[in-house]
């Protein structure tokens, strides 16, 4: 008997504006408001053009948080009513951000649904997240996230076929005959890791990684997963296939609340995998969050390397891995609050740099036109043009490419760029969960007070040192591919001699507004590229508190988060 296909209706919620890692809220709200969940997905699925739609490949996948089974079965159920030919689902309802990518754009998909909080907590208690990715692979650009808004706030009906029941645990195809439709709708589950895996092999040199990693003089390494998405791809692509110990891959089961702790890869919250490096055993250690798209590089002796120093690194021996020796760099990018230790690397071998808002989606667009073949964020986020996001354990591949072919250590290959580049010293403060409009009125005074012509010269004098404002405004972005304009993108303070204050108002968390503050100066002396960064940014953090009032503004003391 076909299955029904029911038109229900519905009324809208105001709240539905998806950020640039999609609609991320409490697990509570999609479980607990009358078709919240079904809303927004209705209108994912609203946004494509029905033409398009009308039989197309959609991919879902999630990292595995509390919710995650609930919310795809109501995604398959809503993708067949909503004319969708074939949804193609990791098994389990597993699949890394960086996996749904590839294997959207090897399926010729019109898109993927990835569900997924980042780097926030799980569990009934946590947070849950959903994220649309178009036919690139990547993010949604704004003016698809616009429309899903627009649509979210008039929606009256949406479109679903409740009896469809998906196994989630058994490879292979199920097809189902829905009523009205001439074709059956087809869910093919997937090895999550093997897809991926195959695009992995054709980047690196899997026979140079397995030597240096199971070789007579192998090196030790220690991967934290974090009980994230990515154990299962640690585990196949590192431990099985390259031949790294089972036991140097730690917390690899995916778990819906990651072990009740915060599945975000910094020295805070995988301090557990620091203090083990600290020990001397291990060579390399890596860290990963909750989806695999993000990574913490650490050498021996707990030696961290910032995020922005290691997109700088990967740039400067980007030829120690054969993809880019086959296909030639296009470009370099960051995100503007990013170290500007790329540029140098940049500057110093002629290759264009490129300075964007936060979010993985402008990167796509430069990726699409050609024009960008490595990139990077201060938030542990490292990709390259093969997909269109953010990948984490694509970034220790290339790290241990690079200790391959140069045969030092972490520490050794890091302090050679200082030397080489000079040093971008850096750390970000974030003050979480403060009161929005408090937040927010500090950031329109903040811009008034560097808006205004004065401000420009300004000397500012923090014991013995005086900084000059050379620039300062509020970050505004030209795609130089469409040429869409994204403004409001940060403010920026710039002295002389290089050294900048960075201030954002990011919306990644479900509650309440996170303040960003970027403090970065660039140091070319090289007797002085190895003290300790609090240290060398405390005259500007001086600055940046003064000018902000950001303690007396907030409530908050001191920030929840220093990287």
């Amino acid at each position: 008997i076909p299955l029904q296909v029911l038109t229900l209706p519905t009324s809208p919620y105001p709240d539905q504006r998806p950020g640039t890692n999609g609609l991320k809220k409490k697990t509570h709200v999609f479980q607990s408001k009358k078709n919240y969940l079904h809303n927004f997905i209705q209108c994912i699925f609203s946004s494509i053009d029905l033409r398009d739609r009308q039989g197309s490949t959609m991919v879902v996948g999630g990292d595995g948080r509390y919710f995650n089974s609930t919310v795809i079965q109501v995604i398959v159920q809503m993708a067949a009513a909503n004319g969708v030919g074939r949804v193609v689902i990791g098994q389990n309802g597993i699949m890394s951000t960086p996996a749904v990518s590839c294997v959207i754009r090897k399926s010729k998909a019109i898109g993927g649904i990835i569900l997924t909080a980042s780097h926030n907590p799980g569990g009934p208690d946590g947070d849950f997240g959903i994220k649309f990715n178009t036919a690139n692979g990547g993010p949604a650009p704004e003016a698809v996230t616009n429309k899903i808004f627009q649509l979210s706030r008039t929606i009256e009906e949406f479109a679903i076929c409740p009896e469809l029941r998906v196994d989630l645990g058994t490879i292979g195809k199920q097809s189902f005959d829905l009523e009205n439709k001439f074709k059956p709708f087809t869910v093919e589950i997937v090895d999550p890791v093997e897809s991926y895996a195959n695009s992995l092999r054709n980047i690196f040199d899997f026979a140079v990684l397995k030597e240096l990693l199971s070789g007579d003089n192998h090196i030790q390494i220690r991967l934290d997963a974090m009980h994230g998405v990515t154990g299962p791809y640690v585990k196949k692509i590192l431990c099985e296939e390259l031949g790294s110990p089972a036991n140097s891959a730690i917390n690899c089961v995916p778990l819906e609340n990651f072990g009740g702790r915060h599945p975000d890869p910094n020295l805070i919250y995988a301090s557990d995998l620091v203090e083990t490096m600290k020990s001397g055993q291990y060579d390399f250690g890596a860290a990963f969050d909750g989806d695999g798209d993000r990574n913490m590089i650490l050498g021996k002796h707990g030696f961290f390397v910032n995020p922005s120093d290691s997109v700088a690194v990967l740039a400067a021996n980007i030829f120690c891995i054969p993809y880019f020796q086959h296909t030639g760099v296009r470009g370099f990018a960051r995100s503007m609050p990013t170290s500007a230790a790329l540029d140098m690397v940049a500057r110093a071998t002629k290759i264009q740099l490129y300075e964007t808002p936060t979010g993985w989606r402008f990167f796509g667009s430069l990726m699409d036109a050609g024009r960008l073949s490595l990139c990077g964020e201060e938030s542990f986020g490292t990709g390259s043009d093969y997909i269109r996001e953010k990948d984490g354990l694509w970034a220790v591949l290339a790290w241990l490419s690079i200790l391959a072919v140069r045969r030092q250590s972490v520490e050794d290959i890091m302090t050679d760029h200082w030397r080489t580049y000079g040093r971008n010293y850096y750390t970000r403060f974030d003050y979480e969960e403060v009161d929005l409009d408090a937040a927010v009125e500090m950031m329109l005074d903040l811009e008034l007070m560097i808006s205004d012509r004065a401000f420009n010269g300004q000397v500012f004098t923090v014991g013995e040192k005086k900084y000059q404002v050379e620039a300062a405004d509020n970050f505004e972005y030209s795609d130089p591919v469409d040429g869409t304009i994204s403004r409001n993108q940060g403010l920026r303070i710039i002295f002389k001699g290089g050294s900048r204050i960075v201030f954002r108002l990011s919306g990644t968390d479900s509650f309440g507004a996170t303040i960003r503050l970027y403090i970065d100066s660039y140091e070319k002396d090289i007797n002085k590229l190895f003290q300790d960064p609090q240290v060398v940014l405390a005259e500007l953090v001086t600055i940046a508190l003064q000018l902000s009032q950001i303690h007396e503004r907030t409530g908050r003391r001191a920030p929840t988060v220093i990287t």
